[in-house]
């Protein structure tokens, strides 16, 4: 049922977990190393986003901001004009939250090479309360014309996500989450801007899971509880938010004529909505969004909110459920 180019062990308790933002740093190193014009530039958070490590070995591609993410971003957008590759890193809640109409402007219209990083996305700053929080970021990014929105799920995606947009740079926004998330993929599984994968496929699915960012490995679980009580699926990584992988949704959708979409977001404008957009222009089928139903967080780990906001397995598995129902009603 799981793909064999994943961790196979991500059912095992003790499942190897690491931190997306520890992806994203040892990402950029490599980057770096590998190309002249990498240049980083980062909002007062430099341990927080891990660009120490970079800063200390190309102290002369680092650009400490402070508190100022709007002009980071301006700063950011007339270094890719002089032939620069920058990566301009801030919380989500701050980038694209507080800088959005710089990145419009200054960015997307201009067709420039930023490549915008942020950090703690989701529930990741828990503790840290809703102010914190970014819910939103998928929706305010992707409505851009011009913008990549990539959304990878675990460490070893980080890294091959920061490598894919150094190797083609284009005006990009990527999120990742804080805290040590399992490892669902492996050093072997392919990553491909703009192609999703298929992680878990029964032999005759009833239900597509279509799921993004860590929310992949709750999916994925909910498959395997899935199969447990006779039911068949089939799950979907979709690293990529823009450009959608509109082909792979359609078979899907085809193929088993219902849909879940899971995601660490607000349910208006994120993977849900593009999904259900996009299925609508190419035939609809029942959806369920698993989502945060219009409220802000609130302090708390992760975990708790996830759960207390439905974004578990458990309701995966009800949705699922639902979903069929629906197809077959």
């Amino acid at each position: 049922m799981l793909k064999d180019y994943l961790n196979l062990e991500l059912f095992e308790s003790n499942v190897e977990k690491k931190a997306p933002r520890d992806g994203f740093g040892e990402g950029m190193l490599m980057a770096g190393e590998k190309y002249e014009n990498i240049v980083a530039l980062v909002a007062d958070l430099k341990d927080s986003m891990r660009l120490t490590k970079f800063a200390e070995k190309f102290p002369e591609r680092f650009v400490e901001m402070g508190v100022s993410e709007q002009n980071m971003i301006s700063v950011a957008s007339g270094l890719a004009a002089s032939g620069k590759i920058p990566f301009a890193a801030s919380y989500a809640v701050f980038s694209p939250g507080r800088t959005w109409e710089h990145l419009k402007v200054s960015v997307a219209i201009n067709n420039v090479p930023v490549q915008i990083v942020g950090g703690h996305a989701g529930f990741s700053a828990g503790p840290y309360g809703s102010t914190h929080q970014s819910l939103e970021d998928i929706g305010l990014i992707r409505i851009l014309p011009n913008m990549r929105v990539l959304s990878p799920c675990d460490y070893e995606e980080t890294k091959k996500a920061v490598l894919a947009m150094a190797d083609d740079p284009k005006p990009t926004y990527i999120r990742f989450e804080k805290f040590e998330t399992p490892m669902i993929t492996t050093k072997e599984t392919p990553f491909e801007i703009g192609k999703g994968q298929i992680m878990w496929e029964s032999k005759d699915p009833q239900v597509g899971i279509i799921a993004t960012g860590s929310s992949l490995y709750e999916a994925i679980l909910a498959a395997k509880d899935l199969d447990e009580r006779g039911i068949e699926s089939i799950v979907v990584n979709i690293h990529t938010i823009k450009p959608l992988d509109i082909d792979l949704i359609n078979r899907v959708s085809r193929m088993t004529g219902c849909l879940v979409t899971v995601e660490n977001h607000q349910i208006a404008g994120g993977l849900g909505s593009l999904v259900s957009e996009t299925l609508t222009q190419n035939g609809p089928v029942p959806i369920e969004i698993v989502a945060v139903e219009d409220s802000f967080g609130e302090s708390g780990e992760p975990d708790e909110l996830k759960k207390k906001h439905g974004l578990t397995r458990e309701n995966i598995v009800d949705r699922a459920k639902k979903a069929i129902l629906r197809k077959t009603s």
